[in-house]
């Protein structure tokens, strides 16, 4: 009887603690995300935010729902953006697993566009969020993304541009122990990204493409749909 208590125990242990290596990571998902800054007047403050619905299937399956905003700031001598923000997530459990997770996060973050050449349009952005995840203990987390935006058929991002838009994201844990004896890497996660766009005006944007989504459990592709607009 205790042989069996221990291997139940055990059981109950690894699933919660590898539970994502059920994920079928050769079912395509799907995210589609709506991003939006504006900036009042002509001051150096504004606002930006997303609202994206992210599956783990192409529709249905709920991985997350997140709804983010900001305030921006962005000094008149310097081309940096910086931005302090709020996001809500709901979390989905992957296939018939109907549970979710709640998250509350606060982020600071600072953009930095650098165009190279006539074609080459980069930006580096760097966050920093506190998270505040059900269940789980406080946690932080390191967030670096470089951006590269290449016009096709115009020699800039103009209406009508056809362009590439590639991105590459490294996540990284700010502590090991989340609660309840539960540990995760300082390693989060990295996402890969390879899209085509369209300038549909200036202002207005869209993308389509797909991102590899890898972490030590698990390695997934997601379709991206995501309309761009600065109001």
């Amino acid at each position: 009887m205790k042989k069996r208590l221990l291997l139940l125990t055990l059981c109950i242990s690894f699933f919660s603690k590898y539970g994502n290596a059920q994920i079928n990571e050769d079912k395509m998902g799907a995210w589609y995300m709506y991003f939006f800054n504006t900036t009042f007047k002509e001051s150096s403050w504004g606002i930006q935010g997303d609202i994206q619905y992210r599956n783990w299937n192409l529709a249905g399956d709920l991985e997350q729902l997140l709804l983010r905003g900001g305030i921006t700031y962005k000094p008149k001598d310097a081309n940096i953006k910086l931005t302090l923000g709020y996001g809500n997530i709901t979390t989905g459990g992957f296939g018939s697993d109907n549970s979710t997770t709640s998250e509350s996060r606060i982020y600071q973050e600072a953009l930095f566009p650098v165009k190279f050449g006539k074609r080459f349009y980069t930006a580096h952005r760097f966050r920093y969020e506190q998270r505040f995840v059900e269940n789980q203990d406080f946690r932080t987390r390191y967030r670096y993304n470089l951006f590269l935006n290449i016009p096709l058929n115009k020699a800039a991002m103009e209406k009508n541009t056809v362009y590439l838009a590639l991105y590459n994201e490294l996540f990284i844990n700010g502590e090991r122990h989340i609660g309840n004896g539960n540990t995760v890497e300082i390693f989060d996660r990295n996402r890969f990204y390879t899209a085509l766009g369209y300038m549909i005006r200036k202002g207005l944007k869209v993308q389509l493409g797909i991102m590899k989504q890898s972490t030590d459990h698990w390695s997934k592709h997601q379709l991206q749909l995501s309309l761009h607009h600065k109001i």
